[in-house]
């Protein structure tokens, strides 16, 4: 009986004692912004500025290439003054990109596989081919479903332009003169 009243206090001061300690200790969030300058506050959990336009973009997956320019103005200007909003865009395309680069990865491995199998030809090969075909059959799929519904491709046709923009602008003027009149009018947009 008195061994388990001792035990009783010793874990009752153990408890208090913990407790005091961790009422001490500083917040984790104050630690990381002392330690490393951060601020609490991400972008994306700022508020969007205009809440009805935000939540009109966060129906349309914050794409707006379908629109027609004198409607499509309005919502670039709100990109351009909301950071929730820009972060929010950026965070989809990025994820749209992402799938089709994964789609496109897992079909090229399918095909890879498909080769090696055909190439080694192991037992119960024509299962394996059929399960290798299949596996790019549906990578393939993913990648034309993820093509057609997001506006990834525009995201990266118009990484492309920028690029090739950023080209031409650096090429010396004898060079530029010598370009296609249909190409120029294509990458300067003029």
């Amino acid at each position: 009986m008195e061994f388990d009243k001792e035990a009783s206090q010793t874990r009752d001061y153990c408890i208090a004692k913990s407790a005091m300690l961790r009422a001490a200790r500083p917040d984790s969030s104050l630690r990381k912004e002392r330690l490393f300058g951060m601020t609490t506050q991400s972008p994306m959990s700022q508020q969007c500025i205009d809440p009805i336009v935000g939540k009109i973009l966060a129906g349309w997956r914050y794409d707006i290439s379908g629109l027609a320019p004198e409607m499509g103005s309005d919502y670039e200007s709100h990109f351009a003054q909301c950071e929730h909003c820009r972060g929010r865009q950026r965070m989809h395309r990025t994820i749209d990109v992402g799938l089709i680069a994964l789609a496109s990865v897992s079909g090229g491995v399918f095909l890879l596989t498909f080769g090696v199998i055909r190439h080694f030809a192991p037992r119960h090969s024509f299962w394996l081919e059929i399960a290798a075909l299949a596996g790019f059959a549906l990578s393939a799929l993913i990648w034309l479903v993820v093509a057609v519904a997001t506006p990834a491709p525009v995201t990266v046709l118009d990484a492309a332009k920028q690029g090739a923009r950023r080209v031409h602008d650096r090429l010396p003027q004898e060079i530029r003169e010598r370009l296609p009149e249909e190409l120029r009018v294509k990458i300067t947009g003029t």
